[in-house]
């Protein structure tokens, strides 16, 4: 869950590393008794502790960046990402998914990971590459929200489940609350985009990330998460409608490329149409996501 009263549990300064160590995964999705797998020490003791869940998610942090203040904008570098675990799990559950009514019934598979050669295998199915990234990333959200579910991506981040955040991106979140207040989780070891059954390989993850707080002024503020990798940059939409999703990617977009050149609105608006790739980050999450890449080199 978010909540802008979490107290953080380690403050940085700007230019700091930290390292999380993130688990995954409820008491309904363990594998059973006499399984191959293993739950890992410090998951099962956060089950022992049977703690409040607003959410599906188990997250680490929060981590407060000193000086930051609403307004400014955070940015966060993913420097390393690994799995921490040799398994991880696949779920189908009622009443969730893109089409909950076609399958109404809770299927759980048990995946193994093979972390020295980078890859997982599904009991049923072929042998696929591991990609890991986090589904969930984001700072505290505005403190007029209360406390939120981990389900739903907003403002502040969250539960984007941008398969594209992998290490070597960098994820930038304005700032709502002093300290901005970091929290990471929801470890996939893979994902195809649309996330469609409402699950990827859901596992833990090691991260490393790096902090460098940006003050409004240097960068200019702005109001939802935005991205970039190494050869593209990313804007993001969230909505309840798929369809307002797109829109709000796209005057991100928009916005995006005549904040940073000289084309107009329309020009930029028939750039989107020529150059732009727009596409399903998940549908599974409430709000709804939809992200556009724009190919570095293009424009600027």
């Amino acid at each position: 869950m978010f909540d802008a009263a979490f107290d953080p549990v380690l403050t940085v300064a700007s230019g700091d590393s930290v390292t999380f160590e993130c688990v995954s995964g409820g008491v309904e999705v363990m594998p059973p008794a006499g399984s191959p797998y293993a739950v890992p020490p410090a998951l099962q003791a956060i089950h022992d502790s049977k703690p409040e869940r607003i959410g599906p998610h188990i997250l680490t942090g929060p981590v407060a960046i000193a000086g930051a203040e609403p307004g400014d904008t955070l940015e966060v570098r993913i420097e390393a990402i690994e799995p921490n675990n040799d398994w991880g799990y696949c779920a189908v559950r009622p009443l969730a998914g893109t089409i909950p009514e076609d399958f109404p019934e809770r299927y759980v598979s048990h995946i193994a990971v093979d972390r020295t050669r980078g890859v997982c295998k599904p009991e049923w199915g072929p042998e696929l590459p591991l990609a890991p990234f986090f589904g969930t990333m984001g700072v505290a959200p505005p403190a007029r929200y209360g406390r939120l579910s981990s389900r739903e991506p907003r403002e502040h981040g969250g539960n984007m489940d941008n398969k594209e955040l992998v290490a070597g991106s960098t994820l930038y979140l304005p700032v709502w609350v002093p300290g901005a207040n970091f929290s990471v989780g929801d470890g996939h070891g893979r994902q195809g985009d649309g996330e469609v059954c409402v699950n990827a390989l859901e596992m833990g993850l090691t991260g490393t990330f790096t902090f460098v707080l940006h003050r409004a002024s240097d960068i200019g503020a702005f109001a939802w998460p935005r991205a970039e990798t190494p050869t593209h940059y990313i804007l993001m939409g969230f909505n309840e409608d798929l369809d307002l999703a797109m829109k709000q990617a796209l005057r991100q977009t928009i916005d995006f490329i005549t904040a940073r050149s000289s084309l107009t609105r329309v020009q930029a608006y028939q750039f989107c149409s020529l150059a732009v790739d727009f596409r399903v980050t998940q549908t599974v999450n409430g709000e709804k996501g939809v992200h556009a890449l724009l190919k570095k080199g293009l424009l600027f």
